[in-house]
């Protein structure tokens, strides 16, 4: 049901005016409406300073102030947030006065003016990165930018080998086994230890590595959409070079979710997008390339240009303009909040849940229970379930029984699972009412 004083529930008169009459505004009259600048985000409320992450991931006064920057149904809990990030209200009305903005200049604006705006927005979504922009490029998204570093690496040669691991997005894996027609190389795949702990995950590469030399390059994911596991990437990336294999490491799920800068990863060629845990439109990915690496990755089907550009190793055509524009938006109201109190506020969240049902032998949680090794995903399952058919039901269950939207997550070694991923708009109570359902599930 509808909590009706959910500040986040009530429709914003001054939005709805705004839809409604968006063809017939000038640009100046939309800032009016809206309240200033579409570079700034302040309704989103600031962190308040000096107080530790882990003693703000419980303080319901602010995060109900979060909550309220965000326009979102609440006739059902929305526990599939890893999917794509909804937009904060801040953000959103960025993205309108945008929209108008690219579609009243048109092709005068994107000739001339959008090329200017590009490098402005990149230089300060590298700043938010920790890197240099000249090792940015934007993309739609972390599946394009994945591909292109997959299938542009070019230090591979026949009887070579790839390696990439059984909690890879599907996409990715696929582009590795392509690698057989487009290199002529073996395409090996492992499965990560389950349960598992940061040893036994850095154990699981350094041990097919061990068996299969002739592997020159691997993938390695931060979190896994399956079910929500933290790799220890900078270590596994570490030991790989050390024997002289090169990592892709896909970041989708962690930019944002996670407190994070790349050069933490410690990796070469890092893919990833901004609007899953940044909250910027859909159509926003970038991928990085280390300036000394951007030869090893080809230019995008022959993209001519300069041989050390990393903008040569991307072609998207025609973007969402007004997608791109909003990312700076994006990453204000991000840093308002803070990585480190977002990381601790979802991990809250998840931890509420779970151990609330720690003592239900009947369920199973598949995401280990050390802080390093989760963040906002966490996947479950009826002990001894699973087949993508019994967690599909488990998944309508939830949805139809109890309201709770999740998602059913298949492909890992151990069986299917039902993925549950908070955001920041979800409050105590709502996780509270999902962990009832569970217990009443289990019986």
């Amino acid at each position: 049901m509808r909590n009706s004083d959910c500040a986040s529930d009530r429709p914003d008169p001054r939005r709805r005016a705004l839809l409604a009459a968006a063809p017939l505004l000038s640009m100046q009259d939309m800032l009016r409406q809206v309240g200033g600048s579409a570079t700034q985000a302040a309704g989103m409320p600031a962190a308040p300073a000096g107080v530790p992450a882990r003693q703000l991931a419980s303080d319901e006064v602010y995060w109900a102030q979060v909550a309220a920057a965000y326009d979102v149904d609440r006739r059902t809990i929305a526990l599939e947030n890893g999917y794509w990030g909804t937009l904060s209200r801040p953000v959103l009305q960025a993205y309108l006065q945008r929209v108008q903005q690219v579609n009243h200049d048109n092709a005068h604006y994107a000739r001339l003016q959008f090329p200017d705006d590009y490098r402005a927005l990149r230089a300060r979504a590298a700043g938010v990165l920790g890197i240099d922009p000249r090792e940015l490029a934007l993309t739609r998204n972390a599946t394009e930018s994945l591909q292109l570093l997959i299938g542009g690496y070019n230090r591979l040669k026949p009887g070579d080998a790839v390696l990439y691991a059984d909690l890879d997005y599907d996409a990715m894996i696929t582009a590795m086994r392509w690698l057989r027609q487009r290199r002529g190389v073996e395409a090996i795949g492992i499965e990560l230890p389950q349960p598992a702990t940061r040893q036994t995950l850095i154990d699981a590469y350094a041990q097919a590595l061990q068996r299969h030399p002739q592997v020159k390059m691997m993938l390695v994911t931060c979190i896994s959409h399956r079910t929500g596991l933290v790799l220890p990437v900078a270590e596994i990336v570490a030991m790989a070079r050390q024997r002289g294999v090169d990592c892709i490491v896909d970041a989708t799920q962690a930019i944002g979710q996670r407190d994070l800068r790349l050069p933490e990863l410690g990796a070469d060629f890092v893919g990833f997008n901004f609007h899953k845990w940044i909250g910027a439109p859909l159509g926003v990915g970038g991928f990085h390339i280390r300036r000394e690496r951007i030869a090893d990755i080809d230019p995008h089907m022959g993209q001519e240009g300069p041989a050390d550009s990393i903008d040569t190793r991307v072609h998207s055509g025609t973007v969402d303009f007004a997608a791109f524009l909003t990312l700076p938006t994006a990453l204000e109201a991000h840093e308002r909040i803070g990585a480190a109190n977002k990381q601790a506020r979802l991990q809250y969240l998840r931890d509420r849940w779970v151990h609330a049902i720690a003592d239900l032998p009947q369920l199973e949680v598949l995401t280990p229970d050390d802080p390093q090794l989760y963040g906002a995903m966490t996947a479950l399952r009826l002990r001894g379930q699973t087949s993508e058919q019994q967690n599909t039901a488990l998944a309508q269950r939830l949805l139809q029984q109890f309201g709770v939207m999740t998602t059913m997550r298949s492909g890992a070694a151990s069986g299917a699972c039902v993925r549950a991923t908070p955001a920041l708009f979800t409050s105590p109570e709502e996780i509270d009412r999902f962990a009832q359902a569970l217990r009443s599930i289990a019986g």
